[in-house]
This record gives C-alpha cells, sequence and structure tokens, in this order.
C-alpha cells in the first residue's frame, strides 16, 4: 500500500503556475535540481532525494467529493505526494510540509492538505487550522511553517 497525501487548491493559478511554484520552493530546499521542469513536475512527477514522487495535476469537478459535501471547497490543482515507504518516513513528511508552507505562500485559495483520511491542514478564506494530532504536527514541523495558524482538528464526515 502507498503512503500518499495530496495539497488540494481551489485556485484561479494555472497548473504551469503552480508546478512552477512548487519548483520555486523546492530548489532552495536542495529538494529538485534545476533539470526538473514545470512540464516534467506536471506529467511525470519528479523524485526528491528521499524519493518521495511529487506531482502537480489538475482536478475534476466530482461534487461527490468530500471536499466539496463537507467542506465547500472545490479545488482546482493539486499535490500529489507519494512517499517511498521503506524506509525515512517521517523525513519524508518533513519535507512535505516545507513544501506545503511555501507554496501556500505562493498560491492563493483554500487548501486542504491529507492522506490516510487523515486532514493535516486546512485554509479556508486565508485561515489556516492545523491537526491538534502532535505525532503530524511535531515542533520541528511547526517550525517550518511561515504562516499564522491555529490548531483544531477537522476530518471527512462519515458518510
Amino acid at each position: 500500500m502507498a503512503i500518499s497525501y495530496d495539497l488540494e487548491v481551489a485556485t484561479l493559478s494555472s497548473l504551469e503556475q503552480v508546478a512552477r511554484a512548487l519548483l520555486d520552493v523546492g530548489r532552495p530546499l536542495e529538494l529538485f535540481d534545476a533539470s526538473v521542469t514545470p512540464e516534467q513536475v506536471s506529467r511525470d512527477g519528479a523524485v526528491t532525494p528521499l524519493r518521495t514522487w511529487v506531482r502537480v495535476y489538475e482536478r475534476e469537478r466530482a461534487p461527490w467529493s468530500p471536499l466539496i459535501t463537507d467542506f465547500g471547497i472545490a479545488p482546482t490543482v493539486a499535490v500529489g505526494f507519494s512517499l517511498y515507504k521503506h524506509e525515512l518516513i517521517p523525513e519524508q513528511q518533513d519535507d512535505m510540509v516545507r513544501l506545503v508552507s511555501g507554496l501556500l505562500s505562493r498560491i492563493a485559495g483554500d487548501s486542504v492538505l491529507s492522506g490516510m483520511d487523515t486532514i493535516w491542514l486546512m485554509r479556508r478564506n486565508g485561515e489556516l487550522t492545523l491537526n491538534e494530532r502532535d505525532d503530524i504536527w511535531s515542533e520541528h514541523r511547526l517550525a517550518a511553517l511561515h504562516q499564522t495558524y491555529r490548531r483544531e482538528t477537522k476530518s471527512f464526515s462519515e458518510e
């Protein structure tokens, strides 16, 4: 079973703009080198040094999506993170958090980072809320965030 997360964003930014912003965030963090292009990251994806596969893709509007039905968020673009499940999972999650924080600083719109049926963070109307679980948001992950936040656990409905 894959360990995967998605940052889904309801934004006016294009797929290419989000892909370019992802690379702008990831290169200084040494997660992507200069050879990775926005086209590559939105077509085939790119792999970080810790073997996390990252891809930017368009989200099709699905009225039954829990993001729409539970929270009224209709994402247009998403960034998928597929973690290499055999080692260094917490470190890969740390990289994901740093990428997501940087993207939230560059891309406007309501956003949700979730995986394994757990919402890690949600930004609605410019307000960022983080899951209250300390195993998800350790002190060093909180320190990696550039945004003001509050702690409130959000979850998808059971239906």
